[in-house]
This record gives C-alpha cells, structure tokens and sequence, in this order.
C-alpha cells in the first residue's frame, strides 16, 4: 500500500520540517510519500530538507497537489483564510477544506483567532499527538 502525506506550512516551515521526520518514523514497511507543499519558497525548501519526498510552492501548488495526499497534515491556519500572517488565500483554505484526504490539524493559536478551550501546549507534544493519531490511521488501513 502507498500512502500520500501531504504537508502544508507556511512562513519558515518550522513545523512541517519538524513533523516530516517524525512521519517517516512511522511509515514501517510500506512505501509512505511526503508531499511538501509550502504557502512559500522558504517553507517548502525546509520541509524537503527535513526529508520530504518532493514539494511545491505557492497558491496554486497547494490548490492543485493538496487532493494527492490520503492525509493533510499542518497546523490549524491551513484551513483558515487569511492565517499565517496573510499566506493562506481563501482559495487554499477551500481547497485544502475540500481535499478528499483526511485532515490532520494542529491547533496552534495566531494573532487573529482564538480556538477555545484549547489550553495550549507545546508543540513537541502537537506533534507528538499527530504523529501518534497517524499511526493509528495508518494501522486501521493495513489491515484492510
């Protein structure tokens, strides 16, 4: 079985740099690809860096490859117009809402948003969780 993973981060890709690894942990045998998508040049040259398969930058790099991934995973501004300092379009938060993959999101807090709640925690322990409810994910469709 091939899993896509898509990962989406904007300004530095500090977070999705920080998860591609941790992904790749837990791929095990099977063939797992990971799908850098950057709202920037600068994030998606980090993600790959970290270890993603291949990546793509920009508005319409997002809107057309985010549908290729069986999991989108990014923090919680991917799905929010406006978020990460203006890099997310309404356009990509459509498209990234609209991608038959299942959504992974990261409720880390911006300036313009509040997610009630949400105590915040740190985000080694955001990663940890997702990281985590993958593997789960992933467990459910071996055994398919």
């Amino acid at each position: 079985m091939n899993i896509r993973i898509v990962v989406i981060d904007g300004m530095g890709g500090g977070i999705g740099a920080a998860l591609i690894p941790r992904l790749k942990e837990i791929a095990g045998m099977e063939a797992m690809e990971i799908i850098a998508l950057g709202a920037n040049a600068s994030a998606t040259e980090r993600m790959i860096k970290a270890g993603a398969n291949r990546g793509a930058s920009g508005e319409n790099a997002v809107k057309v490859s985010v549908s290729l991934g069986d999991f989108i995973v990014g923090p919680i501004g991917i799905v929010i117009a406006n978020s990460l300092m203006g890099e997310i379009s309404a356009g990509m938060a459509e498209a990234v809402l609209s991608a038959p993959g299942e959504l992974v999101l990261l409720p880390l807090q911006n300036d313009h948003f509040h997610i009630a709640g949400f105590e915040g925690a740190p985000l080694a322990k955001l990663i940890d969780d997702a990281v985590a409810y993958l593997k789960k994910r992933l467990d459910v469709k071996r055994a398919l």
